[in-house]
């Protein structure tokens, strides 16, 4: 049965006006935060250790330089690459007798210049054997975890990176590469406490960060370098940091500021809701990136060298959060190739990366795609006279009563 839309078309016409209703107030909070934001007499020090001393609620960002700092891209240089993955996944059925699980990873070699070509690939693999599906602790009769849901997320986002490096290790030419993943850098999802830490340091310390280091050491050689690109980023980390500076508690201290304020009138309040994309579309020109923040994501803490920064970048077309390693940030050279290249990718890529767009095709995996997988494995279980069995809620589902 399909969605009856007579029955919330009311809804919506009251959600446009609670939309309507609040625009006055979001452009006073913005213009409030934009006014921060370029504020030339704040002191860049001074805000950084007023972060670092408080006792803070939400998650500022850790500038780097002046907060309205901004720059237009280098040209493109003549030759160069871009590298891009992305993967999809098909989870454990638990109403499905045969246990296993499939990540696909799609990518794309893309070459510009003189040898111009182009490498598209699909990579599925199936993972079914006990000890592919579970974790273990290393500790003697250790704690088992099931690969499953967020955590196959997490093991995909890995993957990915897995065969990013792995590309840009292939790269033979002397020519400028960039490799280029999609969404965060940043493994908050491992903050978790469902996930234990044997499982943590797994995910982090021999599969993420080893593999930003390998990335690390290829780039000392090689003009490469690393960066992801999330469109249209909800995230509101500088607009926490602006909240610090209108904050008039020294040291900051949220809890305190609710006490004294017990009707939500706090000061920051002047510039809530506002979020990171809006203040960056109103600084910025087109084709622009801002200055530099460090996020303050607790699993950073692990991150070492490889602390990540980000920076915005304004397309033709959106506002995009740009994350990069520190040894990308603090490298002048490859920090321009990062933001010439991908604005060039979304000028050819009518507004997103080209190569990320192409990835995601290689890697997507359809519901004809599921059943067809389902079907084969079906096949040749029967071919081995192995019993097949499912759930009564997945034989109801799959059968149509009335």
């Amino acid at each position: 049965m399909s969605l009856d839309l007579n029955k919330i078309a009311s809804q919506v016409e009251k959600m446009t006006e609670y939309i309507d209703t609040g625009a006055a107030e979001r452009q006073k909070r913005l213009a409030k935060a934009m006014s921060v934001l370029c504020d030339s007499s704040l002191n860049i020090n001074d805000l950084k250790n007023k972060i670092e001393a408080g006792k803070i609620s939400w998650m500022p960002a850790e500038p780097v330089e002046t907060l309205y700092n901004k720059y237009t891209a280098q040209n493109p240089p003549q030759n160069f690459g871009v590298i891009a993955a992305d993967g999809s996944q098909i989870d454990i059925d638990r109403h499905y007798s045969a246990r296993y699980f499939l990540i696909n990873i799609g990518s794309i070699i893309l070459k510009y210049g003189e040898n111009a070509d182009a490498d598209l690939e699909s990579n599925p693999r199936l993972y079914f054997d006990q000890s592919e599906l579970v974790m273990t602790s290393p500790e003697s009769g250790g704690r088992e975890i099931p690969i499953e849901g967020s955590l196959l997320g997490i093991k995909r986002d890995i993957e990915e990176l897995k065969h990013l490096t792995q590309l840009g290790s292939s790269i033979q030419e002397e020519i400028p590469v960039l490799l280029l993943a999609d969404g965060t850098l940043i493994r908050w999802n491992l903050m978790s406490k469902d996930i234990p830490e044997f499982a943590v340091n797994e995910f982090l310390e021999n599969g993420f960060l080893k593999c930003l280091e390998d990335i690390r050491k290829i780039s000392a050689d090689k003009e490469i370098a690393l960066a992801s690109y999330i469109s249209y980023p909800r995230s509101a980390d500088v607009l926490g940091t602006i909240r610090i500076a209108v904050c008039p508690y020294d040291p900051v201290n949220c809890d305190k500021c609710r006490r004294e304020n017990p009707n939500d009138t706090y000061p920051c309040n002047t510039v809530d809701g506002v979020l990171d994309k809006d203040l960056f579309i109103n600084l910025l020109e087109n084709g622009e990136r801002s200055a530099l923040f460090i996020s303050r994501s607790q699993i950073q803490e692990r991150y070492g060298k490889h602390r990540i920064h980000f920076y915005y970048l304004k397309t033709d077309d959106e506002i995009a959060r740009i994350e990069i390693p520190a040894w990308i940030a603090e490298n002048e050279k490859l920090l321009g190739l990062t933001h010439a290249l991908i604005l060039d990718q979304c000028r050819k890529g009518q507004g997103y990366p080209v190569a990320l767009s192409e990835a995601h095709e290689q890697a997507v995996v359809t519901a004809s795609d599921r059943q067809n997988l389902q079907t084969l494995v079906e096949a040749s279980l029967s071919e081995k006279n192995i019993e097949i069995s499912g759930s009564a809620k997945s034989f109801s589902k799959r059968t149509k009563w009335i």
